[in-house]
Order: structure tokens, then C-alpha cells, then sequence
């Protein structure tokens, strides 16, 4: 996949969990809302190669679903951490995407208050973690 695929499934993941919050499937809201930062991600990762492709190679270091090693492989790590030093907003953010993961799929009792606040840590304009990645994907 290239980096644009993982750019465009970023905003669908995320759009498709806030339509599922409005109707009412907190749950399932959850669970994309997460996956919507995975594929940010994934697309700073595909950014670092020639073609801006996702990489092929050791494909168990890179199809994962942990955030916070997927930020590390796209090398994003460090400005990261300067940034959560400087803006509150955005630690907060990262602090209630911390509990994400992808067994969220197989949880039950997600209420619309914690997929509110999970989509709100993903998209919050002062602080919210894919307006961060998506300036450097």
C-alpha cells in the first residue's frame, strides 16, 4: 500500500467512527477511531521509503497495531516527545489513546462517552494526535 491509501483510510476510519457514534454503536466508534491513528501512522512509516510505499520487508515489525511502536518505526518518536513537554492538549491526547488497542474489536460496554473522548484525542484541533501526524505524513 502506499502512503496515500494510508492517508485516505485514516480520515474514512475516522469519519466511519463518528458516524457510528451518532447512530448509536459506541463500540464500534472505539474501535475504528483507534485504527484511524494506526493508519496515520502507517503512512508517516511509508513516508521514510523512495516510493512512499508501506514496507514489504519484515513485515512483523510493521504490521502491528501498537501506537506507540508504530511512532517509533516512522521515526517520529522523539519530536513527539519534545511536543508532549510542550502542549498539554496534545499529552492528554496521546494519554487516552494509550488504552486503545486493536482487541477493542472483541470488547463490549464502550460507552458513548469513551468513544466521544477517543475521538475527540484524535481529532481536537489544539491538541489532538492525527492534526500532529497528519503535518508530517
Amino acid at each position: 500500500m502506499k502512503r496515500i491509501d494510508f492517508q485516505q483510510l485514516s480520515e474514512m476510519r475516522l469519519n466511519e467512527a463518528k458516524a457510528l457514534l451518532d447512530a448509536g454503536f459506541p463500540e464500534g466508534a472505539y474501535y475504528l477511531a483507534g485504527y484511524a491513528i494506526e493508519c496515520a501512522l502507517k503512512a508517516c512509516i511509508a513516508k521514510r521509503t523512495i516510493r512512499h510505499e508501506f514496507p514489504e520487508r519484515d513485515p512483523h515489525k510493521y504490521y502491528k497495531h501498537d501506537l506507540a511502536e508504530l511512532l517509533a518505526h516512522a521515526r517520529l518518536r522523539s519530536d513527539f516527545d519534545i511536543d508532549l513537554q510542550t502542549n498539554p492538549e496534545l499529552k492528554g491526547s496521546w494519554i487516552r489513546l494509550q488504552n486503545w488497542s486493536e482487541e477493542a474489536r472483541y470488547e463490549q460496554g464502550k460507552t458513548v462517552k469513551e468513544a466521544r473522548d477517543l475521538i475527540e484525542a484524535i481529532e481536537d484541533g489544539k491538541g489532538g494526535t492525527l492534526p500532529w501526524l497528519q503535518q508530517r505524513w
